[in-house]
């Protein structure tokens, strides 16, 4: 099991608290599913609904949108920035291969590329 970085942890009990209250103001209505994520009265939420609702928190977090399945794909490309050892970026993105973590979900910036072709054009300088 890997640990959660801070900001999960901290987004995890912020929506438990709202869980928790929808719980209550539901009432009998509730139907408890064991999701984290649920529809005021406990039922999972449809997908159309989720891609609706993470388009909304995009724009009110003022990013770009993108579809929810692309932010694994920015997740192993901040990996790679960040010199994340592959195999950590595989066990993180929970692959079986490392060649999906890095063939299809990882990129490389033009700019990073830039940079490393700059340091090895100055480590074989004469």
């Amino acid at each position: 099991m890997l640990p959660f970085p801070e900001v999960v942890t901290t987004a995890l009990r912020a929506r438990l608290q709202v869980s928790n209250a929808a719980r209550q103001a539901a009432g009998d209505n509730w139907q408890e599913t064991g999701l984290v994520f649920t529809t005021a009265s406990g039922r999972p939420v449809e997908p159309s609904n989720f891609r609706r609702s993470f388009a909304n928190a995009c724009d009110k977090a003022g990013v770009r949108k993108v579809h929810f399945h692309a932010t694994r794909k920015t997740c192993a490309s901040l990996l790679v920035a960040l010199d994340v050892h592959p195999r950590v970026a595989m066990q993180i993105l929970r692959h079986s291969q490392i060649a999906v973590t890095m063939n299809i979900y990882s990129e490389v910036s033009s700019e990073e590329t830039r940079k490393a072709l700059k340091r090895l054009g100055q480590h074989l300088s004469f």
